[in-house]
């Protein structure tokens, strides 16, 4: 059967442009029509069961589409909704906010006539629609599962949390910019640790997500920059488009590496590469976390990071996962030390670097 699709969006020339890439899948179909989200809203309210995901337009008249998402969650009516926004950094901060309030990810819209005849717009939306339509929506109030540490085979020392040199290094995708909202807030100012984040994005997003995390964070949050050195009680959020790498100096600090280069699998920033360039680090102990998002990313960097450093590795558990892709990958590596709910993720970080 056919799933069926809900566009919200006041722009008659992308409600065609939308409908044509839906209808030519015969995965997908358009179920209705909406100009603006009041409109939306009415047709949601009457139809809650109807459609299996809804696409979202931003600015529009009458309610616009933060106005919905509040709408939704004030009602409780649970629905996927993919956002499709423009790149422009006018839109980001609202896109940001969409994630926040429950959006399942964002598709960015394009800003010519030619580009909706291009095969990228098409392609990332039709990708978008697959994940978001073959996932089970995030429970919230669910049991959580037992998130008793697990013994792995290799035995590790217990550091001296007092003198021990540590990093954490987080990795997420889709679902992560509301996890991260969750997570990092609860961090400690004095935690003793740098934090490492490479959240997958497009460039124009990852420095508006920086500082509303900063806005609501007790540790200082920005989005990182060539040449910064780290410091402790920092969150360096990976920059959009952009691979991240972490450089020893004589020194005995630490800089960034932030460089303009191909994508690896498809990702900029890439979590792989920022683990596999803490592996000549001089850390005692790298927290590595991973949350919610697609595919595989971040396994194959700390399995590298296993062979040659002291590691301890934490992982969101399905409940609690918009996507239990990555999560779900780096567990069944044998490498986690502890599952964990979202809510729990920042306790679990605190407890093992420990603050100062």
């Amino acid at each position: 059967m056919k799933k069926k699709i809900l566009i919200i969006d006041d722009s008659a020339l992308m409600r065609r442009v939308i409908s044509d890439i839906i209808n030519s899948d015969d995965r997908f179909t358009v179920s209705d029509i909406a100009v603006n989200g009041l409109e939306g809203f009415d047709l949601i309210t009457r139809n809650s069961n109807k459609y299996d995901a809804v696409l979202l337009d931003i600015n529009m008249p009458k309610m616009n589409g933060l106005e919905l998402l509040e709408q939704l969650a004030r009602n409780h009516i649970k629905l996927v909704v993919i956002v499709v926004s423009t790149v422009a950094k006018k839109d980001a901060k609202e896109t940001i906010r969409a994630l926040e309030l429950g959006a399942f990810d964002f598709v960015t819209k394009p800003i010519s006539f030619l580009e909706t005849k291009g095969d990228i717009f098409r392609n990332r939306l039709i990708q978008c629609l697959t994940l978001a339509t073959n996932q089970n929506l995030p429970i919230t109030n669910s049991v959580i599962e037992e998130t008793k540490p697990i013994n792995k085979v290799r035995n590790k020392e217990i550091l001296n949390k007092s003198k021990a040199s540590k990093l954490i290094a987080l990795a997420c995708s889709t679902g992560g910019p509301k996890a991260l909202q969750t997570v990092i807030p609860e961090l400690p100012a004095n935690m003793d640790a740098a934090m490492l984040v490479v959240q997958h994005m497009p460039e124009g997003f990852t420095k508006t997500l920086a500082a509303r995390l900063n806005e609501l964070s007790k540790v200082t949050v920005k989005e990182a920059e060539n040449g910064d050195i780290i410091q402790k009680g920092v969150v360096y959020i990976a920059k959009g488009g952009y691979q991240m790498r972490l450089l020893p100096q004589a020194s005995g600090e630490y800089k960034l590496s932030i460089t303009l280069e191909a994508a690896r699998n498809g990702l900029k920033p890439c979590a792989d590469i920022m683990y596999e360039s803490l592996l000549d680090s001089t850390f005692d102990e790298i927290t590595c976390v991973v949350l919610t998002g697609m595919g595989s990313d971040g396994t194959k960097g700390i399995k590298q990071l296993d062979q040659k450093k002291r590691i301890y590795v934490i992982a969101q558990n399905e409940a609690t996962s918009t996507v239990y892709g990555m999560p779900k990958v780096i567990k069944e590596s044998g490498l986690v030390d502890e599952v964990v709910s979202l809510s729990e993720v920042a306790d679990a970080i605190t407890r093992n670097v420990g603050v100062h």
